[in-house]
């Protein structure tokens, strides 16, 4: 054997073991096809966490290390445990459990929004001011009637912005499921219980046609279901931690990206309350379910105690002497 022919077969052999060295590169999930050939993104999820939309000032969008994840989560659940401890002292339960942050392909996530980079809402200044004031009402005990109330008082939609687009993530009642037909796509929240009916390959409605949780329609492009909202009720422009007016434009994209989770991506578009449209990404995790009833109106307590105590507190107040 001539001396190129040996240097040649050492080579070969070299590659071949560096080969067999290598892990196998794991094949790309592929989501299971329903019946009818849609990739198939039925069942129970949640997106209940303790990532919040919004990142704290001077915190990145994923650490470097593990260490670093790990530290910034325990100081997360400590201050979220303490908080749950506050108040009635009955801290976290099976109704509302000590959560744990988000992760993204492998990768925790401080925050849901990722554009702009600083994972800010980019409100306009005179929105900023619309926000507070909508918050003041909300968060006042006092009320002349039901209709000055909020949305989710009213038992309307579910509370904290959870299931009209863009769905945020609620600290509780946050299972959502997905039912899939060939022409429709329905997710079911379990806050409120509201019914979001996706039509594929429709229409939106004239402008003058304003409906609760906007006007949903999708298309597939390729595994992944793309969603546009538009044609919200004038009333929704306070989704519980975010404000958006009747115009905004919502872009959902839901992609299975593994067995156990969804990859929910939206972005909105609303320059009557943004300076630019922004982005956010959040992961629906497998839930066992079920979805239990959410009877809000036939159990809602609460408004009537809320306009109760106003007229209480009115009562004592015209009681006083004048000063």
């Amino acid at each position: 054997m001539t001396r190129h022919a040996i240097l040649t077969a050492l080579a070969a052999a070299v590659l071949m073991a560096a080969s067999a060295a290598q892990p196998a590169l794991a094949r790309p999930y592929r989501a299971p096809l329903t019946a009818f050939g849609q990739p198939d993104l039925q069942g129970f999820w949640t997106n209940a966490s303790l990532t919040k939309l919004e990142r704290p000032a001077g915190v990145p969008l994923t650490f470097a290390t593990r260490a670093e994840e790990d530290a910034y989560e325990a100081r997360r659940m400590k201050a979220q445990a303490e908080g749950e401890a506050s108040g009635l002292g009955q801290g976290a339960s099976e109704w509302h459990p000590a959560f744990r942050m988000a992760h993204i392909a492998g990768r925790m996530r401080t925050s849901f929004i990722v554009s702009p980079a600083d994972g800010r809402l980019p409100y306009r200044p005179e929105a900023v001011a619309r926000f507070e004031a909508f918050d003041a009402a909300a968060n006042r005990v006092a009320g002349d009637n039901p209709e000055q109330r909020t949305l989710g008082d009213r038992c309307l939609i579910g509370g904290f912005g959870s299931s009209s687009p863009p769905m945020m993530a609620p600290a509780v009642s946050a299972v959502k499921q997905i039912v899939q037909t060939r022409t429709e796509v329905a997710i079911l929240s379990e806050m409120n219980h509201d019914v979001r009916i996706v039509r594929l390959n429709g229409r939106h409605p004239p402008p003058n046609v304003r409906l609760w949780m906007g006007d949903s329609i999708g298309h597939w492009e390729g595994a992944t279901l793309v969603v546009e909202t538009t044609n919200y009720h004038p009333q929704e422009q306070f989704h519980g931690i975010i404000l958006m007016s009747p115009d905004a434009r919502v872009t959902e994209r839901f992609t299975r990206v593994a067995k156990d989770q969804v990859l929910y991506e939206f972005e909105v578009d609303d320059p009557a309350i943004y300076t630019v449209p922004w982005r956010a990404q959040m992961p629906l995790a497998a839930d066992t379910g079920p979805i239990y009833e959410f009877a809000c109106h036939e159990g809602n307590y609460g408004l009537t105690d809320i306009l109760a105590g106003a007229r209480r507190a009115e009562a004592i107040a015209a009681s006083q002497p004048s000063r």
